[in-house]
């Protein structure tokens, strides 16, 4: 969030907290959170709150790299699917007795090769980003369905699960690496100057390449960011699993570009944070938990993610209107 000033008026205050998406995400999360306290107690219990938190982890670090892509105004459609086949390869370096660390070094670099692919496609090719990550999801999802067969690929040896299963002061790991994942990369994105070099990028790429930003790689370095969590979440869902099927990650790109919209970066490019995407996340996870609590069957949450997107979408681009006509 920008820096508020303490001194300020109270209404100019408020003003500027409402201005602020993370601010507004949170009262809305909470004022969610409060109705479903009041509505359905007996459903905010311990247990599934931390089953939405861990359920959102996953989509989380996903989108501290999308936030990257969005904000340089790029976007990967093929992150789900690289969650699948990330998480596949090292499921079957493991079963065919690859020790555990070598088999997830030989995910997440599987992961960053996917995504520095993208990179260069979209980068030194000049291919869409949106023909360029679509060609890769459906090439990388076919691969996984060859790979499982069309079933699952499970059984993974006890050394590697924990990462995904067991607790450190009663908080599951993938939470626990989500969270720190989420800190570093917010701090970096607000502070670093490397990073920093997104927003320039996002809101005028000639503008970038005349201040002297080297545009390609940049984005060259954000594809193969993203292709590297996506990996992370792969191997920590098939911790989680104990194991991936053919379907694993499928749509999940979908999410977190909503959630990431959600928390307030803009298809344009140019604007965002890593907290606006987790608060989005969280939205999102507390939403679709909501609708399962009320009775509303699940075959109705891909819709509700598609009313959401376009709801997220249409009040970025209004509010967009809305400041340049100012």
């Amino acid at each position: 969030m920008a820096e508020l000033e303490l001194g300020a008026p109270p209404r100019s205050l408020a003003r500027k907290l409402v201005d602020q998406r993370e601010f507004v995400l949170v009262v809305i999360i909470l004022g969610v959170v409060a109705g479903m306290a009041v509505s359905y107690p007996e459903a905010m219990t311990s247990d599934n709150l931390a089953a939405v938190f861990l359920s959102l982890s996953f989509q989380a670090i996903l989108a501290i790299g999308m936030t990257n892509l969005l904000v340089s105004g790029g976007f990967d459609l093929s992150v789900g699917s690289a969650v699948g086949l990330t998480g596949a390869i090292a499921s079957l370096a493991m079963l065919s007795g690859v020790p555990v660390p070598l088999a997830i070094l030989l995910g997440l670099a599987l992961g960053a090769a996917v995504g520095l692919a993208n990179g260069l496609l979209v980068a030194k090719v000049g291919i869409n980003p949106f023909v360029t990550t679509l060609g890769m999801m459906l090439m990388i999802r076919g691969l996984l369905e060859v790979i499982a067969a069309g079933g699952s690929i499970a059984g993974l040896p006890d050394s590697f699960k924990w990462i995904g299963q067991d607790h450190l002061f009663g908080i599951q790991y993938p939470i626990l690496i989500c969270l720190a994942l989420v800190i570093l990369g917010d701090l970096l994105l607000r502070r670093s100057r490397f990073f920093r070099q997104n927003y320039y990028i996002g809101g005028s790429e000639k503008a970038a390449i005349l201040s002297g930003i080297n545009v390609d790689r940049m984005r060259i370095f954000n594809y193969a960011l993203t292709g590297l969590l996506a990996a992370v979440a792969g191997i920590l869902t098939a911790a989680r699993f104990n194991g991936v099927s053919s379907t694993t990650g499928k749509d999940l790109e979908l999410k977190v570009i909503t959630a990431v919209i959600i928390g307030g970066a803009s298809l344009q490019g140019g604007e965002g944070t890593v907290l606006g995407a987790l608060l989005g996340c969280l939205l999102m996870s507390i939403i679709t938990s909501s609708t399962t609590i009320i009775g509303i069957d699940v075959k109705w949450n891909t819709f509700i993610i598609g009313a959401t997107l376009l709801v997220a979408v249409l009040i970025d681009v209004l509010s967009k209107k809305k400041r340049s006509a100012v």
